[in-house]
């Protein structure tokens, strides 16, 4: 156990310089650091918002919203599903009336004699959907009568769509806010349908609440040219059209199909630039959305179409010819900012359902100070007393004790550094607690020393012993202490992440720092002192 060979030496001084290299930018001020070469480490730890201040958001999402839309989506499906379908006499159904109520649409059947073929085709597809597709949900068909059939939405299957709209939205919202270049936001569902936002170091809120305010559902539709203002204004559209305003003026309208051409999931890029001196933003599609594209303006040549963000038309360009190669640019009077923030919206991706802000606060840095202050003195105090502790107790092993705590901190500050992990209050907790973490791995093995002393063994053969038998014990309680601090990690949030954390990095820094970094210094003063007898 106390062979240390020189490879060994020199791979624990290499760990203990490098931590304490990584962990150096954290006694500088940003601006000091930016100064310095790019090929020195620069990265501080993050602090978290109870320490650094920031915004504060708890969002819901729209459940009305995502059953108006998977509604939307089952009429598609319906309409679909009636087109392909024919009678007994070989003939096309007939179908019409389509209403909407609560969670159910139903439509009127031309024939009665159609109405128990169409309920078995209907829930043929939602079998057969529900086990390969998700875009067709799981629904009961019954006629209802009068010549009706009603589809339904179950309960289960509204709740697998809310539970699914709120996960896509917690990865949206982490990449807008990651396209902000913000650290470490905390992004956590709450409950049923709520997604808690704390971003550290953003004091703010107005930009992050913009970013997240918006659904970004780009669609590309054509214009319908045969409805005139007037059929507008009156509200005569025929099936299949829709009247949408337009972003930059509201008052002013325009008839759109109903029918999505390309949608901007099938974006892969967007970007602002310039288009002769103004803002644009210009966009890239995958091969499927690029064929799309292209296909859409070749057959539309001569014809506008609308882009359409949130049901809102930025624009009605005319197509003067093929586009092809899946790019294009979007013009909208836009200003540098706002285009870029539209980049930035298609980038990460349009929400499934809007976002409603319930509750909205400013954390400010003095929390955060005062904060700090106290974990500085709270750690600084007990950092003195286990020093003085293990001086008096254990003599010269507690001097090289003393110097693995030390280390110690400063592994998990650098470590820390080094992976852009956030330190919250409860991980400076965490923090003083690996301090004692690393004191106790010592004192084992010190009085584990102490009783083979007093044995009659010899100080080498007391201190090898000492260490070998001391750390199975110690390795086996930080393994327990390990899956402790994982387990919080994987099922905690916020707060319980934080001090999880920091407790994991301490686990591992403790225990090389306080069995092999002590041990080294043991082993070395034992080869060149090669002393008789020992005190402990």
């Amino acid at each position: 156990m106390l062979g240390f060979t020189r490879w060994k030496i020199t791979l624990v001084c290499l760990t203990l310089f490098f931590g304490t290299l990584f962990a150096l930018p954290n006694l500088f001020t940003e601006e000091q650091r930016a100064s310095w070469p790019s090929w020195i480490p620069n990265r501080a730890v993050n602090l978290g918002l109870d320490l650094s201040g920031g915004s504060h958001l708890l969002l819901e999402v729209d459940s009305p919203a995502v059953l108006k839309i998977q509604l939307q989506n089952l009429d598609d499906s319906i309409r679909s599903e009636l087109r392909r379908l024919k009678s007994a006499e070989g003939k096309p159904v007939g179908y019409r009336n389509f209403q909407y109520t609560d969670r159910a649409i139903s439509f009127e059947v031309r024939d009665a004699k159609d109405i128990d073929l169409i309920v078995k085709r209907l829930k043929e597809t939602a079998q057969f959907l529900e086990g390969s597709f998700a875009g067709l949900v799981d629904m009961e068909v019954e006629s209802v009568g009068k010549g009706r059939v009603g589809v339904t939405l179950t309960q289960a299957a509204i709740a697998s769509q809310i539970d699914k709209a709120v996960m896509q939205s917690l990865e949206i919202v982490r990449r807008r806010i990651d396209e902000m270049g913000t650290r470490e936001p905390t992004i956590i569902r709450q409950g049923r349908d709520r997604i808690l936002v704390q971003v550290p170091g953003l004091q703010d809120p107005k930009s992050l609440k913009t970013l997240l305010g918006k659904t970004a559902r780009l669609e590309f539709k054509m214009v319908n040219l045969d409805v005139s203002q007037v059929d507008i204004q009156r509200r005569r559209v025929p099936p299949g059209t829709e009247v949408l305003p337009f972003l930059e003026d509201p008052e002013s309208k325009i008839a759109v199909y109903k029918r999505v051409l390309v949608s901007g999931g099938e974006l892969v890029d967007a970007r602002q630039s310039y288009d002769q001196g103004q803002p644009v933003v210009s966009f890239r599609f995958d091969s499927s959305g690029g064929r799309k594209f292209a296909d859409v303006t070749r057959e539309n040549v001569g014809k506008p179409f609308a882009i359409i963000l949130d049901e809102k038309v930025i624009s009605a360009p005319r197509i003067n010819g093929p586009i092809l190669g899946g790019a294009g640019i979007i013009q909208g009077g836009f200003t540098a900012e706002s285009a870029n923030e539209l980049a930035v919206l298609l980038r990460a991706g349009a929400l499934p359902a809007p976002l409603n802000i319930l509750e909205e606060r400013t954390v400010g840095p003095d929390l955060g100070a005062d904060s700090i202050q106290a974990g500085k003195i709270a750690s600084l105090i007990g950092t003195i007393a286990v020093i003085i502790f293990m001086l008096v107790a254990y003599g010269r092993f507690g001097v090289y004790a003393n110097i693995a705590v030390i280390f110690n901190v400063v592994l998990i500050v650098g470590a820390m550094s080094l992976t852009g992990a956030t330190l919250t209050l409860p991980g400076i907790a965490g923090l003083v607690l690996t301090v004692g973490t690393c004191v106790d791995a010592n004192v084992l093995i010190f009085e584990r020393i102490r009783e083979e002393l007093r044995n009659g063994r010899s100080p080498i053969s007391a201190v090898d012993t000492g260490y070998k038998e001391a750390s199975r014990a110690i390795f086996d309680a930080n393994i327990t202490n390990l899956i402790g601090a994982l387990l919080m990690f994987w099922f905690g949030s916020g707060p319980v992440k934080g001090f999880a954390v920091v407790l994991s990095i301490g686990i591992f820094t403790s225990v090389f720092t306080g069995v092999t970094f002590c041990r080294m210094l043991t082993a070395i003063w034992l080869k060149s002192a090669k002393p008789k007898k020992i005190r402990i």
